[in-house]
């Protein structure tokens, strides 16, 4: 007979058994946090960890879009670039490559098919899905390869700097990439909608005299995916991550505007003559020009010179005996030379967009033959091929303009100046070379007369007056029907007449003298800028390891 002290010990158990266990199994806390975070260590992907789900993903990229466009003129809330940037950023953060491109197409598509909507008040609706289409795959592009930093770059520097700078950096280089690949290519590109040009009114606008307009781009979207990284940043505490996101605004916005010199003043007198210079307006030969000539006013003291808008003169004074008189009696009564626009052609039969000086008994003085005409408005590149597609919309662009190849800075009244016709002004080459040929001053001379009733004219000023803080001169931005405006060296609007009326104003200008670091530089930075950030990438990218 056994007893209880005989019988064997039972032993606890083990395996599938242990999960009827009477103990509760204590409950995993989740992190709070705000956003989706990038967890580290051993065998984590850090971009593949917190990823949006695309069901959030792309209403956000398509939203971002939307809020970008907001920040350009005509809304111009220029704070809101960087929530829009924002979103972009957030929308991509970690994505496959093609799920990021289409992304960054939905960003693109929902920016554009806005902010140009302008583009269909000339030809319709069909160029303007085109233009926002096709510049729509910029962004994708960037999107796409700020995707794969996103994954690349924390994962070969799993440091909190390498997430929190490195990172910004690159994604912020990759940015500007794009914004540079667009505005170049093809057909000389197309700069339209940069980061930057949508702070002309904004504390941060007297950077880009440090910087240019993509140097600025850059840093702009740098400080956004700084923020961004602290935010989604493990590890970092509630105040330090405050007072870092704080201290990053706070070290771009001390940045001191550049001390723009001047040097005597010149008084021009620049008029916006209201007239039917639209291409579909049914202007009859030289009613543009009376427009012009009615607006000038003659009696008004000690003018140096007359600024009249693109194309204003319509014909060549040199081979139109009529244009040519009227604009000697102009000069005449005004004791000053005339700085006019009209279409010429060469020996070799090629048409040119011209910005010319005229003065009484001198005649022709000099010229500028616009050397960015814009495709498919002021001509059509492979026209064999475009005409096959679109034969009617081809055929209402009846005439080429050849880009010229003069210096774009001319001598007026003792003064150099110069000469940006219409979207001459976004070109960043054009502004190096008038700055490098010393000029004084700047006439941007444009004709908007296509876009009555959108946000085009005002998006071109901002333009215009982010030209005159870059090269720290002063910009006389005249137009045919507005926004006609001079602003000073600090972009600071000193005159501006309503747009839509026939007038004219008289305005004392100073002359810039100084060099701004964005002159020197020219398109310098941007370069080290974007093959830093792509070489960052190519060395980041796990060549040796599975194709993410």
């Amino acid at each position: 007979m056994t007893t209880t002290e005989d019988r064997p010990t039972r032993l606890p158990a083990v395996g599938a058994e242990a999960v009827q266990s009477p103990r509760p199994t204590p409950r995993r806390r989740r992190p709070r946090h705000p956003l989706p975070v990038w967890r580290h260590g051993p065998g984590h992907d850090p971009g593949a960890v917190g990823v949006l789900p695309r069901s959030v993903a792309y209403p956000l990229a398509a939203l971002g879009g939307l809020v970008l466009d907001l920040a350009f003129p005509g809304a111009g809330v220029w704070v809101l670039a960087f929530p829009a940037v924002a979103m972009m950023l957030l929308a991509v953060r970690g994505q496959r490559f093609w799920v990021a491109f289409g992304l960054g197409y939905v960003f693109g598509a929902a920016f554009f098919l806005v902010d140009v909507d302008w583009a269909a008040k000339y030809l319709g609706p069909v160029p303007w899905l085109a233009l926002a289409l096709f510049e729509a795959l910029f962004p994708a592009l960037g999107g796409a390869a700020m995707a794969l930093a996103y994954r690349w770059v924390p994962r070969a520097v799993p440091t909190v700097l390498g997430r929190v700078l490195l990172t910004p950096a690159v994604v912020a280089a990759l940015w500007t990439g794009r914004e540079w690949l667009g505005g170049n290519y093809p057909y000389n590109g197309f700069s339209w909608g940069r980061v930057a040009l949508s702070q002309s009114q904004s504390p941060f606008a007297p950077l880009v005299a440090w910087l240019g307009v993509l140097g600025l781009t850059f840093v702009l979207v740098f400080m956004v995916a700084a923020l961004v990284a602290l935010a989604v940043e493990v590890g970092v505490r509630p105040f330090v991550r405050a007072v870092l996101a704080v201290g990053v605004v706070v070290v771009v916005l001390a940045v001191p505007a550049w001390p723009a010199t001047t040097s005597g003043m010149v008084r021009v007198e620049s008029v916006q003559g209201d007239g039917p210079a639209g291409y579909f307006d049914g202007a009859q030969p030289g009613e543009v020009l009376s427009s012009q000539l009615d607006a000038t006013d003659t009696s008004a003291k000690g003018v140096d010179m007359v600024v009249w808008p693109e194309a204003s003169a319509e014909f060549d004074p040199r081979r139109s005996p009529g244009v040519a008189a009227a604009l000697d009696a102009l000069s005449t009564a005004t004791h000053a030379p005339i700085v006019a626009g009209a279409i010429t052609e060469n020996a070799r039969g090629q048409y040119h967009n011209t910005s010319f000086v005229w003065q009484a008994g001198k005649g022709w003085l000099g010229s500028y033959d616009k050397a960015h005409p814009v495709p498919f408005g002021e001509y059509v590149p492979d026209r064999w091929f475009y005409s096959k597609l679109a034969p009617s919309l081809i055929g209402l662009i009846g005439r080429d303009y050849t880009p010229g190849t003069k210096p774009n800075t001319v001598s007026v009244a003792g003064v150099r100046v110069g000469l940006a016709i219409c979207f001459d002004i976004v070109d960043d080459r054009l502004t190096d070379e008038m700055t490098a040929a010393h000029a004084q001053l700047i006439l941007a001379q444009t004709n908007n007369a296509d876009f009555d009733g959108t946000d085009e004219n005002l998006q071109q000023l901002a333009i215009a007056r982010m030209r005159a803080i870059e090269t720290g001169r002063s910009l006389v931005n005249i137009s045919t029907v507005g926004a006609s405006a001079v602003v000073d060296p600090s972009g600071r609007t000193i005159d501006s007449v309503p747009a839509y009326t026939a007038t004219s104003m008289v305005t004392d200008v100073p002359l810039g003298t100084s060099t701004t670091p964005a002159t020197v530089i020219g398109t310098g930075l941007t370069t080290v800028v974007v093959i830093g950030g792509v070489l960052v990438l190519l060395g980041a990218a796990p060549w040796r390891r599975r194709r993410t």
